[in-house]
């Protein structure tokens, strides 16, 4: 007798499922857990890469719910490759990346054969540091540093980021906002706000609805989400800001998160269990684009080593 298949995990329901937890929990994994581990920043692969996508929210969201430090994950095949070993009885996590193959169509009339690239989702299981012993040192963190970041050393990488961006911005009122016909941003007087932080926060989700202007990356939503195609930018721009903000060092203590828009964002995931991942990809490529009129890159571990990395969702 043939043994029963194990069935196949459903990946993107387990991370819109976990995202739409920590939605309802007032958490979104956007706008706080790059403070939570101990060294600020992306969730890095074990040579000190960077994860990108829904990677990224999706172990930011792992980390705050299991109170996870350290921002490095590994397989245990790369942990074993260290000398270190999975602690017994750890879970690990999902990381996820697309992969895709070829198939041969033809044409029930004519006959003619067309071959079309199907993608679909993949995924591997990593590991936390902090759910592993015996790797070196500097994959744990320290001791958490009491002492606050210095307000000047971060306005100097604001203004770095945003004054090479090309977008009109006006200053005025009390409200912010991209008009998308006019192709400005309005934001109200610096002095409005309760600090510098704060006013980079607003202009980092205000540019990157900027970033998907007409001439500039043309994000367009109405066909796959109709009347939800404006709630499902505003997603797209919060995790955009919320990828600014971790790049320049910006305290999590920011975000109102919209919360006119969380009702209308669980209803989006709960009907969709790929958007999140659509919302993941759309905000990297808006946070590309915007770090690259500066010609910034990602901020690295210094510990790191080239080592081949799987590839992993757009």
């Amino acid at each position: 007798m043939r043994a029963k298949s194990k069935p196949s995990r459903d990946v993107a329901a387990e991370i819109t499922n976990l995202i739409v937890r920590k939605l309802e929990e007032g958490v979104a994994p956007w706008s706080r857990p790059w403070r939570i581990t101990g060294a600020g920043g992306r969730p890095l692969r074990h040579c000190g890469t960077p994860y990108t996508g829904i990677n990224t929210l999706y172990l930011w969201a792992i980390a705050d719910a299991c109170g996870y430090r350290s921002r490095y994950w590994m397989t245990y095949r790369q942990a074993e490759a260290l000398g270190a070993n999975i602690r017994r009885g750890e879970s690990g996590s999902l990381s996820v990346y697309y992969s895709n193959f070829k198939k041969t169509e033809a044409n029930p009339i004519t006959g003619a054969e067309t071959e079309k690239s199907i993608r679909f989702l993949r995924h591997y299981v990593v590991f936390n540091a902090d759910q592993i012993d015996g790797l070196p040192a500097y994959f744990y963190p320290g001791a958490e540093s009491t002492d606050l970041a210095d307000p000047s050393a971060r306005q100097s990488a604001i203004d770095t980021f945003f004054e090479a961006i090309p977008a009109e911005v006006r200053h005025g009122g009390d409200r912010a906002f991209f008009h998308p016909t006019f192709d400005y941003i309005q934001m109200p007087h610096q002095r409005s706000f309760r600090t510098m932080d704060h006013y980079a926060s607003v202009r980092a989700h205000e540019t990157t609805h900027w970033s998907g202007g007409t001439d500039r990356l043309a994000r367009a939503f109405g066909r796959r989400f109709g009347d939800q195609a404006y709630a499902f930018e505003e997603l797209v721009a919060e995790i955009g800001s919320g990828l600014i903000c971790a790049q320049l060092g910006l305290p999590n203590e920011l975000h109102d998160n919209h919360a006119s828009y969380v009702a209308h964002w669980l209803g989006i995931l709960r009907a969709d269990k790929t958007a999140i991942i659509h919302a993941a990809a759309k905000a990297e490529q808006a946070f590309n684009y915007l770090l690259a009129f500066s010609g910034g890159d990602r901020e690295e571990s210094p510990d790191s080593a080239p080592v081949e990395v799987l590839p992993e969702a757009a």
